[in-house]
C-alpha cells in the first residue's frame, strides 16, 4: 500500500481539496485536475499518506529527475507481474531495455509483427462488419491488443479468450487505490495461473526457438547477460497489462474525441496521415493511464513544498496533459494544435506526459502506435458512416486508468 515516512514535514491540504478517492473525481476528474494546479500544486493525501502533483512541470521532474526513482513499483507491480524493468535502474535497467526493445521497433516491427497486427484487426472487424451496430470496445478495442500480443509470442491463438481475463485482473489490480480484497485476490490469481501457463513453454522455446517474439527474448544476449525464464515471465505479464491497457483505451478514447468532433474525424477520414496527430492529441486530451508513482531518494522541492525522501508520489497525467502553462486551450480536443508535436509524440522526446518520458519512457510506445493507426484505417475503410448509437458520448470511467467502458456505435457497412 501507499506510504509515506512519519518524518514527513507536514503539509497541511485543506479539506476543500479535491481526493482522488471521492465518488466525485472518479466521476469527472477534469475540473478537480483545475482546482490542483490552480491552488494544491502539492497535496499530502491523508488516507494513502502519499503526495500529488499535478502541473505539468513537476510531473515532467518527476519522470525525468533521476533523484525520482520507481521503487515504487516494488509494491505497486511486483507482486502481480514479478520483477520487472520497470524497477530496474543503471546498468541492469539498460540491459533489460535493450534485450527487448529492438523488437518494438524498426525491422522486426515492420516485418515480423506488422502483418500480425493487420491480421488480428481484420479478424475482429469480421465479426461485425456486417453488423447494423457494434461496441467498439467491448468487440474491438480490449481484444485487439491482447490477440496481438498472444500472437506476436507465438502462444496458442485459442487462448485468446484465457489472456483477456488475465490482462482485465491484473489490470484491476493496479489499479485498485481502494485496496478491495476480491480485485487484489483475483489480480493474485492470475498471476500465479499466468506463470503455470508460460513457464514450461518458456522453457521448451528456449530448446526449440522459432520466429517469435517469445523465442527472441529466450535467446537474445548482451555482454553475456540473458533474461532468466522469471525475467520473460514477468515481462510478458508486463506487457500484456502496459502493452493491452494503453492501445485498449486510446483506441476507444480516439474514436470517442473524433465522433465527438465530426468536422474533426472527416479530416482524418479524408487524411489518414492525420491518425497519428488525432491519437497524440488523444494521448494529450483524455490519456489511458491518468497517474503514475515514483518515489523521491532525497527530500524535494516541488511546486508548494517539500516531498520528503521515500514517499509515494502520485503524477497526475491527467491533470499535467491539461496544464494551461504548458497548452493553449487545454480543454479542447484539436488534432491540428500547433503546441503538439506529432513528430516526436511516440518518443522519449514527446510534449505529452502520456508514455512518461526520460529513462523509463514507455518501451512499447511505437508498437501502440502502429496497432492505433492499423486498427483506425481498417475502421474506417471498412464503415464509411459512424455515430454514437445514443446520440451522445459515452462518460469514460476509471481512476488510475480511464476510458469509456464501452461505445455502442451505429454503422454503415462499405458497399
Amino acid at each position: 500500500m501507499i506510504t509515506t515516512p512519519s518524518t514527513a514535514p507536514d503539509i497541511l491540504t485543506p479539506s476543500t481539496a479535491p481526493d482522488i478517492l471521492s465518488p466525485e473525481f472518479a466521476a469527472d476528474p477534469y475540473p478537480a485536475y483545475r482546482t490542483m494546479r490552480a491552488d494544491f500544486p502539492l497535496i499530502h493525501h491523508h488516507t494513502t499518506g502519499g503526495y500529488i502533483v499535478s502541473r505539468y512541470e513537476d510531473v515532467a521532474r518527476a519522470f525525468k529527475d533521476p533523484v525520482f526513482t520507481s521503487h515504487n513499483y516494488d509494491w505497486q507491480s511486483e507482486p502481480v507481474h514479478g520483477r520487472t524493468i520497470l524497477q530496474m535502474d543503471g546498468r541492469e535497467h539498460s540491459v533489460r531495455r535493450a534485450l527487448v526493445a529492438p523488437a518494438f521497433r524498426g525491422k522486426d516491427l515492420r516485418e515480423k509483427f506488422l502483418p500480425v497486427i493487420e491480421r488480428n484487426s481484420r479478424e475482429l472487424i469480421d465479426a461485425f462488419r456486417d453488423a447494423p451496430e457494434a461496441d467498439l470496445v467491448g468487440q474491438y478495442a480490449t481484444r485487439f491488443p491482447i490477440n496481438v500480443i498472444v500472437d506476436m509470442l507465438g502462444l496458442d491463438r485459442a487462448d485468446h479468450g484465457r489472456f483477456h481475463v488475465w490482462y482485465t485482473s491484473m489490470i484491476d489490480f493496479l489499479g485498485n487505490l481502494s485496496q478491495d480484497p476480491e480485485i487484489a485476490a483475483a489480480g493474485l490469481r492470475a498471476r500465479d495461473e499466468l506463470a503455470a501457463y508460460m513457464i514450461p513453454i518458456i522453457q521448451d522455446r528456449r530448446a526449440h526457438p522459432g520466429d517469435d517474439l517469445l523465442s527472441v527474448l529466450c535467446t537474445a544476449e548482451i555482454d553475456g547477460t540473458r533474461m532468466s525464464d522469471e525475467d520473460i515471465r514477468a515481462f510478458v505479464s508486463l506487457l500484456l497489462a502496459a502493452g493491452g491497457e494503453t492501445t485498449d483505451k486510446a483506441i476507444a478514447g480516439l474514436f470517442r474525441n473524433l465522433l465527438t468532433h465530426p468536422g474533426q474525424l472527416a479530416a482524418v477520414r479524408e487524411d489518414r496521415t492525420l491518425i497519428a496527430a488525432a491519437f497524440a492529441e488523444t494521448l494529450r486530451f483524455t490519456p489511458p493511464v491518468h497517474m503514475i508513482f515514483r518515489q523521491p531518494c532525497e527530500d524535494v522541492e516541488m511546486s508548494g513544498g517539500t516531498i520528503p525522501a521515500g514517499a509515494t508520489v502520485t503524477c497526475l497525467i491527467g491533470a499535467a496533459n491539461r496544464d494551461e502553462s504548458r497548452y493553449a486551450d487545454p480543454d479542447t480536443f484539436n488534432i491540428f494544435r500547433e503546441d503538439l508535436t506529432t513528430g516526436s509524440a511516440f518518443s522519449a522526446a514527446a510534449d505529452h506526459l502520456a508514455f512518461a518520458l526520460g529513462r523509463h519512457f514507455c518501451v512499447g510506445a511505437l508498437l501502440a502506435k502502429t496497432e492505433v493507426e492499423v486498427g483506425v484505417n481498417h475502421l474506417l475503410d471498412a464503415f464509411p458512416t459512424m455515430a454514437f448509437a445514443d446520440g451522445e458520448a459515452p462518460a469514460e470511467t476509471g481512476v488510475f486508468t480511464r476510458g469509456p467502458g464501452s461505445l455502442r456505435v451505429r454503422l454503415a457497412r462499405r458497399a
